[in-house]
């Protein structure tokens, strides 16, 4: 779709699907609506509006998408909003909902997003708008310090290393003056420093309202500040644990809220399902029983409150022993193979039950053993339900299954289907909920996302992205390499990616579909990249955090930053510093997915094609993230190199790469080194670059 002037009336931008007759392959959503809020929005983006004395370039597809969330919003209905990269969906959700979304909860995907929003977006919209609602930003637990464990931390005196004390005395002198307790005040302590592990509270070791330090909890502060605010913005982890924990008293968000968005709401289904599930690892039964030993040393002093806790640990490590030492993921039926595994979690279950027998008998003593016993008492539930199915309708079944680490192991209930549970809640008071994403649809078709949520008969509508995808990239396939599942595969990719990485000049994210193959990938690069004496830096997930990666491989400028999942989504790399991506093979999840595969049996005994139904629109959504890192502005240019030729020689080839944005399409590598000629040439001779708002 070409650029439109603001001045210029607006036609809507939504794309028309297919035809089929469900609501949500409808793509025209919902229509009309209140007309005194399409001229309101309509001034408000246009050249004379706020927005556009502000100097920004609003698309009329923002404009569109803007009035239909506007129609969600009045008429209290749901609206999927797939809006492709550069359309601005941020300001088009942002304007509806600060002028009638009453209260509203704003949820996101990534830590990035939820500050960006925070501290960027929403102050930019609100000054335009001369908005004097209040907003507030509402962080998960492990961001706040606890004055109870720091007071525990404190007076035991069991840190060992240096850099544990000092940061200890450091957040004791900043508790002193904080308003909010926000570890991220505290810049000169890494967020991943162990320490915040020992200051900080989880759901299970909580005091709640039985703790001495309740009237002081930044945690409840921010939370009640949360019910005032007129707009709060969460990341999704935070929403959905809201939604299913109720019964601890933590579910204050939507009660309250008028206006629900999800933005990057296609991780919803996964996290939902994490949510909606249950799991109990041994690391959680493991620190519960070093909290038992010490406050038994500390009131009861008995040789035998040592022994039963040893009794305890030792039957939990063993439990991980039963299986074997490489991680793996197994369901409940893989498991009565192994009955050695039966055996020794009925010994942890018996060695929690003989714990919190022990521990009732002395619970007047003090509070905090009371507090310890609660905490076993709910493990052992936990513990008690698991692989214990109860009867019901098959579309609240869940999977048992298990997954080993290096030296734990968790143990997960996870359903089958998250619909009914998400309706569930959605049921009571009406209010608007607005899902929005780069990627929600599979050729402009929302049927995958709606089965997920449970959103059927749901209005749907899509706006295809500003950007001129034809002139701007480029999609090679490339001839000869072998089946994505032989042995060798990463190692031709490497021989077959290496001569369009130097063409490119570096300038290259490299993203895998594994970690095994990331590795593999990154020790081949940097064997070929001293041989061939390539001199560009070679940025790895994993041996920086995230953000730091992104900035030295953007300061480069002629980097190769090989990544895994954590890259396909959520980065944002402008300009010359990245113009070409790589993706290894087509992103299909593993068929050993205990999950996957329970919900494949269902699919298949319901009478459905689940490659149709579920894998390849999964894989589908999950690729056009990969994608979409390549062209993040009008002016940016770049080759997207996908190496996995089932999208040229399957059958269902076509409907990946129909899916993908319109780039012109070759298997010619000489046509992609031209391509880097042409652009190269462009960049010597290119002026200043205009940005776009996204």
């Amino acid at each position: 779709m070409a650029h439109r002037s603001p001045s210029m009336p607006c036609v809507s931008a939504a794309k028309e699907t297919d035809g089929n007759s469900s609501a949500f392959e409808q793509g025209g959503g919902p229509q009309g609506g209140n007309r005194s809020r399409d001229e309101r929005i309509e001034a408000v983006f246009g050249a004379d509006g706020p927005f556009g004395r502000a100097g920004y370039r609003t698309r009329c597809s923002q404009t569109d998408m803007a009035k239909s969330v506007a129609v969600a919003i009045g008429s209290k209905s749901a609206l999927m909003a797939e809006a492709g990269t550069g359309t601005g969906k941020t300001f088009a959700y942002l304007v509806p909902a600060l002028l009638w979304g009453g209260k509203t909860i704003i949820s996101t995907g990534t830590k990035t997003l939820q500050d960006q929003l925070f501290s960027r977006d929403i102050p930019t919209v609100r000054r335009l708008l001369q908005s004097s609602g209040s907003v507030t930003l509402l962080k998960g637990r492990a961001n706040y310090v606890c004055h109870y464990h720091l007071d525990r931390a404190l007076s035991k005196g069991t840190m060992t290393s240096r850099e544990d004390l000092a940061h200890l005395r450091e957040i004791a002198h900043f508790i002193k003056n904080t308003a909010t307790g926000d570890k991220s005040e505290l810049p000169n302590i890494a967020e991943n420093a162990p320490i915040w592990s020992v200051v900080t509270s989880t759901r299970e070791n909580c005091r709640g309202a039985e703790c001495a330090y309740a009237q002081e909890c930044f945690l409840l502060k921010a939370r009640k500040e949360a019910q005032k605010a007129d707009l709060v913005v969460v990341n999704h982890h935070l929403f959905f644990a809201d939604l299913a924990l109720k019964e601890t008293g933590t579910a204050e968000l939507l009660p309250s809220a008028d206006t629900v968005i999800f933005d990057e709401a296609h991780q919803l289904p996964e996290t939902a399902t994490l949510f909606f599930g249950d799991m109990i690892s041994t690391s959680h039964i493991l620190e519960w029983g070093r909290d038992v030993l010490a406050e038994g040393l500390a009131h009861i002093r008995e040789a035998a409150w040592t022994k039963m806790i040893s009794s305890l640990d030792t039957a939990v490590r063993n439990l991980r022993l039963a299986l074997p030492r490489e991680p793996v993921r197994l369901s409940l039926s893989q498991l009565r193979n192994t009955p050695e595994f039966a055996v020794a979690l009925h010994n942890v279950r018996e060695r929690l039950d003989n714990t919190n027998a022990v521990l009732e008998m002395h619970t007047e003593r003090t509070e905090s053993l009371k507090h310890s016993h609660k905490r076993g008492l709910e493990l052992a539930k936990q513990l008690a339900g698991w692989g214990s199915d109860t009867p019901g309708p098959q579309s609240e079944k869940a999977i048992f299954w298990v997954e080993t680490f290096a030296t734990t192991l968790q143990l997960h209930r996870t359903p089958l289907s998250i619909a009914p549970k998400f309706n569930k809640q959605r049921s009571g008071k009406a209010r608007a909920w607005i899902f929005t994403s780069a990627t929600l649809a599979v050729k402009n078709n929302f049927e995958h996302f709606a089965t997920q949520m449970g959103l059927h008969g749901d209005a749907a509508q899509t706006w295809p992205s500003p950007f001129d995808y034809t002139n701007q990239g480029l999609l090679f396939v490339p001839h000869g390499l072998p089946a994505a599942n032989c042995a060798e595969y990463t190692d031709a990719v490497v021989d077959c990616a290496l001569p369009i990485i130097e063409a490119a000049g570096g300038r290259t994210f490299l993203l895998c579909t594994t970690l095994r193959a990331m590795r593999r990938a990154a020790e081949q690069l940097a064997t070929a990249f001293r041989k061939r004496g390539l001199a560009f830096p070679l940025f790895v997930q994993g041996e920086h955090g995230r953000t730091e990666l992104l900035d030295r491989f953007r300061a480069a400028g002629n980097g190769v930053l090989i990544g895994s999942q954590s890259f396909w989504e959520g980065v944002d790399v402008r300009g010359d510093a990245l113009s070409l991506v790589i993706i290894d093979k087509l992103p299909f999840a593993p068929p050993d997915d205990p999950v996957l595969a329970a919900r494949i049996e269902v699919m298949e005994r319901q009478g459905k094609n689940s490659f149709v139904h579920h894998s390849l629109p999964e894989a589908i959504i999950n690729l056009k993230q990969g994608a979409g890192r390549l062209i993040r502005d009008e002016e940016d240019r770049g080759v997207l190199m996908i190496c996995d030729e089932r999208i040229v020689t399957k059958p269902y080839g076509k409907r990946i790469w129909q899916s993908l944005p319109p780039f012109k399409r070759t298997r010619d590598a000489a046509e992609v080194k031209h391509f880097f000629q042409m652009l190269a040439g462009r960049r010597r001779g290119a002026g200043s670059t205009p940005k776009c708002h996204d």
